[in-house]
């Protein structure tokens, strides 16, 4: 989708450079915007991954620069001194607004109205991450890896710390994402990564009853038989 979305713009903006860039401009987007959930736009689809929505004047300013493909920012809240990584779908959000995934804003620690930073960045392919489901719930899914792996084609990058949300069959699965490779922050589109589980939060593994308990177990239903 993020291809496509690129092709569109290129489409859009014949006889800019879109790969080169134009020279005498600088290579770095950052603008400050204040944050709301997708939900502001009745865009509730988004919730699936990492996509935000952004004004039409970003669009603007990036089509000037020397852009790395997929388009991939990074999201910071200097109140909060926090951060996370994500790509974008449409310049379609009013100016001076981004619309931004709720679990994302979550995770920024951000409510809405929030004002945060929006700067354009290149992330390595990822080669490994590992997940740990925040809930036991996680095991009663009958082939969690392809359900998350299946998922995961809707994200752009993942970023150690953050906590994604996978819905399935009308429940909602939460992840941190435990460690990433090459470094924190990766990008997740085409590449063939691979994924790992840790135990879930709250996990116990069952313990293994003693001889003499399983012994006296026995004894105990034959005493019951007679």
């Amino acid at each position: 989708r993020i291809q496509g979305q690129q092709s569109k713009i290129a489409k859009m903006m014949p006889g800019w450079g879109f790969a080169g860039g134009m020279r005498g401009y600088p290579r770095r987007f950052e603008e400050q915007y204040h944050c709301h959930s997708v939900a502001y736009v009745d865009k509730d689809e988004l919730e699936r991954g990492d996509k935000i929505l952004l004004p039409p004047s970003a669009f603007e300013q990036l089509a000037r620069l020397e852009v790395d493909y997929p388009m991939l920012f990074r999201l910071e809240s200097a109140s909060k001194g926090t951060l996370t990584h994500c790509g974008v779908l449409e310049f379609t959000a009013e100016e001076g607004t981004c619309c931004v995934p709720f679990w994302m804003m979550q995770n920024l620690l951000i409510e809405e109205g929030a004002i945060i930073t929006v700067t354009n960045v290149s992330l390595p392919k990822a080669s490994f991450v590992k997940l740990q489901p925040q809930h036991v719930d996680f095991l009663e899914i009958s082939n969690p890896r392809a359900v998350l792996e299946y998922a995961l084609r809707n994200f752009s990058c993942v970023t150690k710390g953050d906590v994604i949300c996978v819905p399935h069959n009308d429940k909602n699965y939460h992840f941190e994402l435990k460690e990433v490779q090459p470094q924190d922050a990766a990008c997740i589109i085409e590449t063939d990564c691979n994924v790992d589980f840790d135990a879930p939060l709250g996990y116990k593994e069952p313990q293994r009853q003693s001889t003499s308990s399983q012994q006296q177990q026995q004894d105990q239903q034959q005493l019951l038989q007679y």
